[in-house]
C-alpha cells in the first residue's frame, strides 16, 4: 500500500507541469494571431529575446521576431517597438542592440525604437515593459510555443496583451525540444504570475 502512494504522489507531481501548460494554452488561445494584418492595433510591441549567434547577429528566432514586429509597424498595428533582451550579462553580447541593428534595416525609424537590455527572462521583460516603459497596452511578438506563457506573465504584470506568433522559418528538431521544455517553463511561469498578481493587489 504505501507503494501505491509513492506512485500516486510521484503521478500527481508529474502531471502538475502538463496541467499547468494546458492551462496556459487554454488561458491564451483566443489572444493569439498567426498574422499581422489579424492583430488588433496597440501602442507597443514587445519583442522577446531569443539569442545571438557568435558573430552577434540574432538567431533565426529572434531574427524572425524582429521581422514580425517590423511587419506589424509598417502595418501601422503599433507606434513603437520594445526591444527586450540580455544586454548586460557581456560586453560582448547585447541582444536589443543586434534586434536594434535589425529592425533599422527593415525600415523602422529609430525613434520608434525602444531598449531594455534586462530582459534577462520572460518574466523580467514582462514585468519591467510595465513598470519602467510605461506599457498598458501591448503585441507580444514570439514563437507560438512561447507565446501561452509569456502573454501570461505580461497579463501578470498589468499589461492587455495579445500575441503574434513569429514562426517564419523552419527551426528544425530544435522545436520538438522547444516545446518539450514549456512543459516545466509552464508550471514556473504560472507561478510567477500568480505571484506577480498577488503582489499587485497587495501594491493597490
Amino acid at each position: 500500500m504505501r507503494w501505491g502512494y509513492v506512485g500516486v504522489l510521484i503521478a500527481l507531481i508529474a502531471a502538475t507541469p502538463v496541467a499547468a501548460r494546458l492551462f496556459l494554452g487554454l488561458y491564451s488561445r483566443h489572444r493569439i494571431y498567426e498574422r499581422p494584418e489579424e492583430v488588433p492595433s496597440r501602442p507597443a510591441a514587445l519583442i522577446l529575446g531569443a539569442g545571438l549567434r557568435a558573430d552577434g547577429s540574432p538567431t533565426a528566432v529572434l531574427a524572425d521576431r524582429v521581422r514580425a514586429g517590423a511587419a506589424l509597424y509598417h502595418l501601422g498595428k503599433v507606434e513603437r517597438l520594445l526591444l527586450s533582451g540580455d544586454g548586460r550579462s557581456s560586453p560582448y553580447y547585447n541582444e536589443p542592440e543586434a534586434m536594434r541593428r535589425l529592425a533599422l534595416r527593415l525600415g523602422v525609424p529609430d525613434a520608434a525604437l525602444r531598449l531594455d537590455p534586462e530582459g534577462m527572462r520572460t518574466l523580467d521583460s514582462c514585468r519591467r515593459a510595465r513598470e519602467v516603459f510605461g506599457v498598458t497596452r501591448a503585441v507580444v511578438v514570439s514563437q507560438r510555443f512561447h507565446l501561452d506563457r509569456a502573454l501570461w506573465l505580461c497579463a501578470s504584470a498589468g499589461i492587455d496583451a495579445v500575441g503574434l506568433a513569429a514562426d517564419r522559418s523552419s527551426y528544425g528538431n530544435r522545436a520538438i525540444w522547444w516545446s518539450l521544455r514549456e512543459i516545466p517553463a509552464s508550471l514556473s511561469a504560472l507561478i510567477e504570475g500568480l505571484r506577480l498578481r498577488l503582489d499587485r493587489m497587495g501594491n493597490r
